[in-house]
């Protein structure tokens, strides 16, 4: 009799085990196959072109393939860039039309480039949401820039203090002092020479490091270069991370990659805890609040708390102070630095740009110290870094996802779809900008950024609509300080060495450096 029900119990055991199998290959299945499958149908009844999905991998390997063989070698300075730095998504264009998708892995990725089709994707942020990357990725694609829904409402109204004009305003003198010291360190080089050559990429990348230190930190201005050092390395991680297929579970493995990325958050963790810890501190004992980035944060995160009372829901949490930190280094480091390197590229390669804007800062300023209104008051050296953020905007690529089935304008799009706005494709379209649309002109913002887009969403190099950069104007003000004072020191040509080979990671970087040769003025 307890034979019988041992086995009895045995055989139980042995069908719920075949249930569960059953169940986990179903979902399987239904993941690797029956829905790309499904979603494939629905995008091509509706006009969509693109290769067929094919198991698992889709186009992924192709797309790594001429990402990899497009950075083999430089360009011509007079070449087209977007075949370089966006390699696959051109030869689908060509091959498909503007209307067409590339395979991900089981994700199809839709090519969005209608402005009024962008300006639905970027408005409409709770139907087109940030994609979910590897738990690996989140170490530094954190904070505002990848939260949704309640979430992303409240951090928004707390950060939103720190950015602006008034705070600015007080930022400025971190701007110059970063700047000035880069400045000098430039002249050293020169020595008793009139003229030399210069890597001047490494330099601009640590300036801006230096800027987001101090600006964040104020006087833990070391703790805070310590920061900026482990984000470079934990973003040169993180874009292995994106560009390789994600199965789930991987970071749980302990590769030197996921074992380096997980010490690296946890000493940037500590960091900033301790600075914050260090603030706290100081705020109990009657200091007044710092103003820095996380002295203005924790003050408006004070004042909320305050006003909603005990409710647990307000205010944030020092982990979510923690990520916002972090990617103030992330999104504010990379972004001006990517501008002002790209900008002494165009302006060495047009001189007579160059000579202008530093025409205008000597009149605005002379050789003194350049000041906020002197800087509002530029109108050349706007219009160059809007011309230069149109040509090599700092992120060539944006993506949203569907979680579920979304109406964009007469098409209907199913859910698990992800879309790809090619930002640099629209920036660089004739349809858009006119034959000159490759050509440096900076003449085309003369009357300001509405009249240049005929009120279209084609130029967006800091996002658009609600999720706009936060920092956008910190990254402006910033940018002007620095060519503001490169041009009152140094005129600037590119050198015979220079290698053109702009390439998308994370954003656009200069592959092989950028040396240009400075002259004494």
């Amino acid at each position: 009799m307890e034979a019988a029900v041992t086995l009895t119990s045995f055989g139980a055991g042995i069908v719920g085990v075949f249930i569960v199998l059953g169940l986990v290959g179903s979902l399987l299945l239904n993941w690797l196959w029956f829905r790309p499958k499904t979603s494939e149908t629905c995008l091509r009844q509706q006009g969509f072109k693109g290769n067929s999905y094919r198991l698992l991998m889709g186009d992924a390997a192709e797309l790594g393939k001429a990402s990899q063989e497009a950075k083999c070698r430089p360009i011509s300075i007079d070449d087209d860039i977007v075949p370089r730095i966006l390699p696959y998504h051109c030869r689908t264009i060509k091959k498909y039309g503007n209307d067409s998708f590339i395979w991900v892995g089981p994700s199809p990725f839709v090519n969005i480039t209608n402005p009024d089709q962008i300006k639905e994707v970027l408005n409409k942020m709770y139907d087109f949401q940030k994609p979910t990357y590897s738990p690996l990725a989140k170490y530094l694609l954190c904070g505002l820039p990848m939260h949704e829904g309640e979430k992303w409402v409240k951090h928004r109204k707390i950060i939103n203090p720190a950015f602006h004009a008034e705070k600015l305003k007080l930022m400025l003198p971190a701007f110059y002092q970063c700047c000035e010291e880069m400045i000098n360190k430039w002249k050293a080089q020169l020595s008793e020479r009139d003229s030399c050559e210069l890597d001047v990429w490494p330099s601009i990348h640590s300036l801006t490091g230096d800027v987001i230190s101090r600006t964040a930190f104020g006087s833990s201005y070391e703790d805070g270069k310590k920061i900026f050092q482990l984000q470079v390395e934990q973003a040169e991680l993180t874009a292995k991370v994106i560009t390789s297929f994600y199965i789930p579970g991987m970071r749980f493995i302990g590769t030197k990659r996921n074992r380096r990325m997980k010490e690296i958050e946890d000493e940037i963790q500590g960091l900033v805890r301790g600075i914050i810890n260090s603030r706290e501190k100081g705020k109990n004992a009657g200091e007044a609040p710092r103003d820095d980035l996380l002295g203005m944060l924790l003050e408006s995160n004070y004042k909320e708390i305050q006003q909603h009372g005990n409710n647990k829901n307000c205010g944030m949490t020092i982990a979510d102070i923690i990520e916002e930190c972090k990617i103030f280094y992330f999104a504010g480091q990379e972004t001006t630095s990517l501008l002002i390197n790209w900008t002494l590229v165009l302006l060495s390669r047009f001189p007579h740009w160059q000579q202008r804007a530093r025409e205008e800062v000597m009149q605005v300023f002379g050789t003194k110290k350049p000041d906020y209104d002197g800087l509002n008051r530029l109108k050349v050296v706007p219009m160059i870094l809007y011309e230069v953020l149109r040509l090599y905007p700092p992120a060539p690529l944006l993506t949203r996802y569907l979680p579920k089935e979304t109406k964009l304008g007469n098409l209907t799009l199913p859910a698990g779809t992800r879309i790809w706005v090619p930002v640099i494709m629209v920036h660089h379209d004739r349809e858009l900008w006119g034959n000159d649309a490759k050509e440096f002109n900076p003449e085309r913002f003369s009357e300001g950024v509405v009249k240049a887009t005929n009120g279209q969403v084609s130029f967006f190099p800091f996002s658009w609509g609600p999720r706009i950069c936060i920092g956008q104007n910190y990254a402006m003000m910033e940018a002007k300080m620095a060519l503001s004072l490169i041009l009152q020191n140094f005129s600037f040509e590119l050198s015979p060495s220079y290698a053109h080979a702009p390439y998308m990671v994370l954003t656009l970087v200069p592959q092989f450096g950028t040396h240009i040769i400075l002259h004494k003025l």
